[in-house]
């Protein structure tokens, strides 16, 4: 891969897929997996079924079983604690819905073309990431990429033996298929904690998202009725997740992203390092 010409010190960035891209919100799994956890009679929050947010969806499955809430309801129900072989049974329940739902949850998050195509035009390379397992990827990314979202690399959460997050792996594996030079020239953005995790680990600059994301989780109908204080308070409560998890900057959306990576190329630039 030629390595494109640039005045900026930014070699790429690399980006989460729901709730950071596309599907404001992080919708198509959450109530999925509230849906999946009611088959085994099991109740879970909307709120329960975001906290591992980021994770891939079997890591996901496994971090909820050991909730203690939810642990009690299925020793309960099935008078022992829930084994590996039930995590299997469960994901096997989970993916049918997440292939047939994905699809609706495809619409770019506004502003994310637009910040996409000025990275290209700035020669920054552009990677992603997500917990997705890649046969969900497979059906979300012809629909993004009509919709004009297509990264140069996808990493899907189960493409690596390594494993996915809060590992480096994913971010990692994108340095490499992109053949960046530096680590420390990266921009990790995501949602979750997770996956700023994720970039950290990795040596990268790493950028929380907000307001469309999971740690705010509201539906764009929801948004446009809430009250303002109810937002800032939910968006105040997410920044403070993520810079716990070890974001640089903090954002609502990928829109604002342009003069963060403007600012990020300064400090380079100045010797700074993530």
């Amino acid at each position: 891969m030629s390595t494109p010409t640039s005045s900026l010190a930014v070699e790429a960035a690399i980006f989460d897929w729901a709730g950071t891209l596309v599907d404001f919100g992080s919708l198509a799994p959450t109530q999925i997996f509230v849906e999946v956890f009611a088959q085994f009679d099991i109740d879970i929050t909307l709120a329960q079924a975001r906290g591992p947010m980021g994770l891939s969806k079997w890591q996901h499955i496994q971090t909820l079983l050991a909730v203690p809430a939810i642990q009690r309801q299925w020793q309960a129900r099935f008078g022992r604690a829930p084994t590996d072989e039930d995590v299997d049974a469960m994901y096997r329940r989970f993916m049918p819905l997440q292939l047939a739902k994905v699809g609706d949850y495809s619409q770019p998050i506004d502003g994310a073309r637009d910040t996409l195509a000025w990275l290209r035009e700035s020669g920054i390379r552009i990677g992603s990431c997500s917990g997705y397992p890649r046969e969900v990827m497979n059906v979300l990314l012809p629909q993004a990429n009509a919709a004009g979202i297509s990264p140069d690399c996808v990493v899907a959460g189960d493409d690596l033996p390594a494993g996915g997050r809060p590992g480096p792996y994913m971010a990692l594996a994108n340095v490499l298929d992109l053949a960046i030079g530096d680590v420390r020239r990266c921009i990790k953005i995501d949602d979750t904690v997770p996956g700023i995790e994720e970039g950290r680990r990795a040596g990268m600059w790493c950028v929380g998202v907000t307001l469309s994301g999971n740690e705010v989780g509201y539906s764009p109908a929801e948004l446009a009725h809430a009250p303002d204080e109810e937002i800032a308070s939910r968006c105040a409560h997410a920044a403070a997740r993520l810079s716990g998890a070890g974001a640089h900057y903090i954002i609502e959306s990928v829109a604002e992203l342009r003069e963060v990576v403007i600012d990020i190329d300064r400090r380079i630039k100045a010797g700074e390092r993530p």
